[in-house]
């Protein structure tokens, strides 16, 4: 049966562990192995643009809820203006005044993206960052991580039932099999990327 879907995962899970009993704990299992692929992955998928306008005299924006890393700010003025990151003491200690103008650097703090100089008038600032993964849930059936590689999801779920179910042995060949997908799912989307930057390189 293919895993494909929310549904199918989770019969897929008991299936494997052939165990009726579970129905209650294998949403929390895919939990745990979303975990996880949150922290360690960073697919092409997960990639994501927003803009927001700053308000003049104003130093902070509040930054998108599901950012899991930003990649890049930006003005949209003309030309583009890139900002640099400054990590908080840096940007404090260079921009040290409450001096209003375009900024040219950006901190975060908490959920929140400071720039300076203040912005002096409104701009349109675009961020480009990598988003935490889209967990599955009865309304959100499937991802790209399943779509494209259900093992990994499967594995990872079956790693952690069998945690639950203090199965030390089967914990540790679901875990290795989940950490052998993950590794492949990295080396895939590095090959994406490079694949990418290839054709754009080759194009212009």
């Amino acid at each position: 049966m293919a895993f494909d879907t929310y549904s199918n995962l989770k019969t897929a899970i008991a299936n494997f562990l052939a165990r009726d009993d579970l129905t209650t704990q294998i949403p929390d299992f895919i939990s745990l192995a979303e975990a996880r692929m949150s922290r360690e992955l960073d697919t092409r998928s997960q990639e994501k643009r927003a803009n927001a306008n700053t308000v003049s005299g104003t130093e902070f924006i509040t930054l998108p809820t599901d950012l899991r890393q930003l990649r890049l700010v930006r003005l949209n003025t003309s030309p583009i203006t890139v900002l640099q990151y400054k990590s908080p003491d840096v940007y404090y200690s260079t921009y040290n005044d409450a001096s209003t103008g375009k900024p040219v650097a950006y901190t975060i703090i908490g959920t929140e993206l400071g720039m300076r100089p203040i912005p002096d008038a409104i701009y349109q600032t675009d961020l480009v960052y990598s988003e935490d993964l889209s967990a599955l849930t009865d309304s959100n059936t499937s991802n790209t991580i399943l779509s494209r590689h259900p093992d990994a999801y499967l594995y990872g779920s079956l790693a952690a039932a069998n945690q639950f179910l203090m199965d030390e042995a089967r914990a540790n060949q679901y875990d290795a099999l989940f950490s052998r997908a993950m590794e492949e799912i990295k080396t895939d989307t590095q090959n994406s990327k490079y694949a990418s930057g290839s054709l754009a390189m080759s194009s212009a």
